[in-house]
């Protein structure tokens, strides 16, 4: 827990670990959860340690604190992960009268679950991929390639996403404004991003989430989901006391608190930049923490390699490495990355690949059809009954609904983790049925 609280400047304003210290000065007997009955730091709601359900002291500051940071009119500490952020704004938005939602296939999984979990239709549209990386459309695109989507009563945006590419938050809010509809952010990875404004999902978004963990130095599963308005706030409040646990931990709130408030790494960025200008090969967006370098066909390989050295990349999609930074790195860190990464790069040249980026045609889903699993291979050409696909970024590689295709195939039998897989097997439409 120490290693992860490091910054005494910081920690002076952090009045959840302010209470932790405290009380763990103080004699404690525990006869109350959790089981293994050491006091320090990992308790329970006691008299002295706030309520999440209904924050009074420690918690309510520190969330206080959060909304102000992140431009909201109230924000919500999870210790869930995103994922409970983006059930609660959808049951909110639900509240609120919202019927459908237009959302990118490159969404999160938890965003097709929580539109049929709360009764939303989801209004799918196509991601754009250049170059191999998802990139997201403009509204001037949506509008003109697939403008039923805009009917939906509000946008389901994800930004940053998983390589970076942030969307056009600006258009997006003006959209909405003119139009009347809800705008909802899934900042899973972009909880870094309240240092820039014009990037942050707090100064457009009326829901958004910010997934704390993955950009800042915060526990696994520390999150914040946010509201702009008094309005919004008690939908939100709602469905955050229907998603979020009722038993939280208080190590990963106070961590959360602490990585929220932790300054910004102005240099590491710069020398990032810098570096990335570089490397043709490395592709970089709006956003420094995330590096994709390209492999092509050898991205596995490469991987491979990386690991015997120690070196963990977050995920590969088996074109590209991503590497994920974070404000507590030091630029010692990335440089000594960057000198692996020159090697591989002219050890590994491109290889000449088919390049072509094709969006899977829509299949009409059978809810009445039976579902069987079966062995990968013989899945090919039949419909998917179960989203599946890489583990992360865990955005379907094949949706369901959708053909399953050879490629897709090979390049989850490559990967070393994957969702929506059993055994070996993939659910599948049993369309042979009644023949």
């Amino acid at each position: 827990m120490h290693r992860i609280f490091t910054n005494e400047r910081v920690l002076k304003d952090c009045k959840i670990y302010s209470m932790l210290v405290d009380a763990a000065k103080k004699p404690h007997a525990s006869f109350h959860m959790p089981g293994h009955k050491i006091s320090e730091w990992d308790i329970t709601e006691l008299s002295y340690s706030d309520n999440l359900s209904a924050p009074s002291g420690c918690i309510q500051e520190a969330e206080n604190d959060l909304a102000k940071i992140l431009g909201a009119e109230r924000s919500f500490l999870l210790t869930d992960g995103s994922t409970a952020g983006v059930l609660s704004m959808l049951y909110a938005a639900k509240r609120l009268g919202v019927k459908s939602l237009a959302v990118c296939r490159a969404s999160h999984k938890s965003v097709f679950n929580g539109c049929a979990l709360v009764g939303i239709t989801p209004l799918v549209y196509p991601e754009k991929v250049v170059d191999g990386i998802p990139v997201g459309y403009t509204l001037a695109e949506l509008s003109e390639l697939y403008p039923s989507v805009l009917s939906a009563d509000g946008l389901f945006l994800t930004s940053p996403n998983y390589y970076g590419k942030t969307a056009d938050l600006a258009a997006a809010r003006a959209f909405c404004d003119r139009e009347n509809k809800l705008l909802l952010v899934d900042g899973a990875h972009g909880g870094h991003l309240h240092f820039d404004k014009d990037l942050h999902a707090g100064r457009f978004a009326d829901f958004w989430v910010d997934g704390v963990h993955k950009s800042l130095p915060a526990l696994t599963q520390g999150a914040v989901v946010s509201a702009r308005t008094v309005k919004f706030s008690l939908a939100l409040y709602e469905g955050v006391q229907i998603f979020r646990t009722t038993s939280p931990s208080y190590p990963i709130m106070a961590s959360v608190e602490y990585a929220v408030k932790y300054p910004r790494n102005e240099k590491l960025e710069k020398a990032v930049r810098k570096y990335v200008k570089t490397q043709p090969r490395i592709k970089a967006f709006e956003d420094w923490t995330k590096l994709s370098v390209l492999f092509n066909q050898s991205a596995f390989t490469v991987q491979s390699a990386l690991e015997k050295q120690g070196i963990y990349a977050e995920f590969c999609d088996g074109k590209y490495l991503q590497f994920y930074l974070s404000p507590v790195q030091t630029k010692e860190e990335f440089f000594a990355l960057t000198k692996v990464l020159n090697v591989l790069l002219k050890e590994f040249p491109l290889e000449e690949e088919n390049t072509s980026e094709r969006v899977p045609a829509p299949v009409a889903f059978d809810e009445n059809a039976e579902i069987i699993w079966v062995d990968m291979e013989e899945a090919v050409g039949k419909i998917c009954a179960v989203d599946c696909g890489l583990f992360p970024p865990c955005t379907p590689l094949v949706a369901r609904g959708e053909r399953v295709e050879q490629d897709k195939i090979e390049l989850m039998k490559k990967a070393s983790n994957v969702f929506g897989i059993k055994d070996g097997k993939i659910a599948v439409l049993n369309e042979k049925k009644g023949e």
